[in-house]
């Protein structure tokens, strides 16, 4: 919305004057032929001229003046289209141009605004560090004071420590020296006994020499007589060597011909361990069988013991009907003539 300061009759009365000149308008030529009037309200009433102009551009001129007029109007009027256009392209361009600066310009301002940011960020946290640092130095400044006054204490212990020691160490010095003077006095002692001593050892030593010198000589004959004895037990040992080396060949010999044997019993024995596998598989086979016929005999004989028992039932149920036979025909009168009497007595000496 335009302020109430410039009008628009005022920028369309300048654009007029810039154009009778043939300037094309803009915004700062307008505003140096008005003398006043903000940019804002310029660039406004500019953009409604052009706004119009653009409306107005196919309306055709007025009609009813001279052909020679109305061919310079027309020509002026395509003049100052051009113009306009190239005024416009020319003010596109330079509104682009400054938009394009704007635009870097506030992203230029924002980058610097963010590093600002980070630099006032950077800065915080430097300063955090840099506080926490200084109150760390100082509890360390306080904790160091402590112990500089802890060391200053213990250095003045130690001092009188030190003084005590030295104390100490003088009185150790002199008792020191004193044990050995004594030392000395005693060595000088000892040692006037160890000459003594040394002169008798001598003396034994000689005697011990010559004992030596004579065992050396029964060492050096026993020691011969051990050489010859170790080279003819060298000779004995080399011999049984080679004895136990010849016996060793004919026991690798043997060896060897007990390892074939051992493979031909080998395989002798894998094939009897194949044949006993097929015979113990027969063997089951053949008990499957046994038991077979031994359950086929026991039912058999089951039966058989069942037909004699039959067989003895009915005997003896038929010499019972014999016997009773017999007792009734010794029972009846008459009995001992005629042809009957013969078949009892065949059939009891078919009995008997």
């Amino acid at each position: 919305m335009a302020r109430s300061g410039v009008q628009y009759e005022d920028v369309q009365r300048a654009i007029d004057t810039l154009m009778a000149r043939g300037e094309a308008p803009s915004v700062q030529k307008i505003r140096e032929a008005l003398g006043t009037g903000s940019f804002t309200t310029i660039s406004e009433h500019l953009r409604e001229w052009r706004k119009r102009r653009e409306e107005n551009r196919d309306v055709p001129p007025p009609r009813g003046m001279p052909a020679a007029l109305q061919e310079l109007a027309e020509t002026l009027w395509q003049q100052a289209q051009e113009a306009a256009n190239e005024a416009l392209a020319h003010y596109r361009r330079e509104a682009d141009d400054k938009v394009a600066e704007a635009l870097q310009s506030v992203a230029a301002a924002e980058r610097r605004a963010e590093d600002a940011e980070q630099r006032e960020t950077a800065l915080s946290a430097h300063l955090t560090r840099t506080e926490q640092r200084l109150t760390e130095q100082t509890a360390e400044l306080a904790r160091l004071q402590a112990d500089h006054a802890a060391l200053q204490a213990a250095e003045a212990r130690q001092r009188e420590i030190r003084g005590r020691l030295e104390t100490r160490l003088d009185q150790l010095q002199g008792e020191l020296e004193r044990q050995a003077q004594a030392h000395r006095r005693a060595l000088d002692d000892q040692e006037a006994t160890q000459q003594q001593r040394l002169a008798q050892e001598e003396q034994r030593h000689e005697a011990a020499e010559a004992r030596l010198m004579g065992l050396v000589d029964e060492a050096r004959q026993e020691r011969q007589a051990a050489e010859k004895a170790h080279a003819s037990r060298v000779e004995r040992l080399e011999k049984r060597l080679e004895a136990a080396q010849a016996e060793q060949q004919s026991l690798r010999e043997a060896l060897q011909t007990e390892e074939k044997r051992r493979r031909g019993e080998e395989s002798a024995r894998r094939e009897a361990e194949t044949v006993r596998t097929s015979l113990d598989q027969e063997r089951v086979r053949l008990e499957a069988r046994l038991e077979d016929s031994q359950a086929a005999l026991a039912s058999r004989q089951s039966r058989v013991e069942g037909l004699e028992k039959q067989l003895e039932d009915r005997l003896w149920s038929s010499l019972e009907t014999i016997r009773e036979s017999r007792e009734r025909l010794s029972d009846t009168p008459g009995n001992g003539a005629g042809p009957d009497d013969a078949g009892p007595e065949k059939e009891g000496a078919a009995e008997t």
